[in-house]
Parts: structure tokens; sequence; C-alpha cells
């Protein structure tokens, strides 16, 4: 085991978000921003930023780092850019106003369309149709989640007809 597998997920937290050089067997050297640490191999993930916004992504066995050096500290605008790396496009930070806005017209938009629903949860955020669907914020069909694909399907539909119409 290599010193870098005996390290805690504690100590590895302390390289996220920072620049680093890491030198893997053979001598192989990787230089890139520590995304993340698997806390089971010790594989370490670094991203590279290219020019026009495109990333290269590299993942560094675990068993295989023999060294990490930290290259540089990540400043904010760093840190923003490589924490939405992998988030989807039309993805978008919501205000609590903006998220129970969205609930509440979705709710009475369903409840008008005569489907039964209720709010249920953490604070009345998850909105539970028929018993046997929830809607977790930001209510959009991607966040429908239920074991009958059926209802999953038709209600995801049927939201996807909501949005698209003009609110």
């Amino acid at each position: 085991m290599t010193e870098w597998q005996r390290k805690s997920p504690l100590e590895w937290q302390t390289y996220l978000n920072k620049e680093a050089k890491v030198t893997a067997a053979e001598k192989h050297e990787y230089v890139g921003w520590v995304l993340t640490v698997d806390p089971v191999s010790a594989n370490i993930v670094l991203a590279k930023l290219l020019e026009d916004e495109k990333v290269s992504v590299s993942v560094v066995l675990g068993h295989a780092v023999q060294k990490v050096e930290i290259v540089s500290e990540g400043d904010s605008p760093i840190q923003e850019q490589l924490a939405h790396l992998f988030m989807p496009e039309e993805s978008q930070a919501y205000s609590q106003e903006e998220l129970e806005r969205r609930k509440s017209s979705l709710k009475t938009w369903l409840e008008t369309n005569h489907i039964p629903v209720t709010e249920e949860g953490e604070s009345q955020r998850t909105l539970c149709v028929a018993g046997v669907l929830t809607i977790e914020p930001p209510y959009g069909p991607e966040d429908c989640s239920s074991s009958n694909e059926i209802i999953l399907s038709r209600v995801q539909s049927l939201l996807q007809g909501y949005f698209a119409a003009p609110q």
C-alpha cells in the first residue's frame, strides 16, 4: 500500500480544488485541478482546463500514485468553474422564492387537472402525486421518481407539456 493510499479522506479533502502535480508509477506525471479523490480506491480525478472552455479529465489510479504536490491554490472563479463542470447546460440555480413559486404553480396545475398531489418531506419541499410518484426541486420532468414506470412516464410527459407551454 502506497503512502497516498494510507491517507484518510480528510487528508485527501485538503487537495480538492487545488492544482496538483501527481507523480505515478514509472515516473508518469499528471498536472491538473483535483476534482475528487475516491475514498475506497484512492483514485484521483484531475481536470485540465483547456482553451475554448474545454476540459480534459484524467483519472490516476490510487495504487500507482507515488507523490502529489500542490502547484497552486484554486481561487473562487476556478472553484466555481470546477463545481459546474459536470452539470448539464440547462441546469441552473434557483432561489428559494423561485423554487417555492415553481412548486406552488405546478401543484395548482396538477390539482386543476384533477391529479391528486400533496406536499411532504423535509419542510414540505417534495410533491407527491397519487401517493406513488415524487417530484423533487426544481420540479422538472427529470426530478420525478417512482417505482411504477408507466406512471413515471406519463407524469413526466405531462410535465414536459406543462413546462413547454407559456407560463
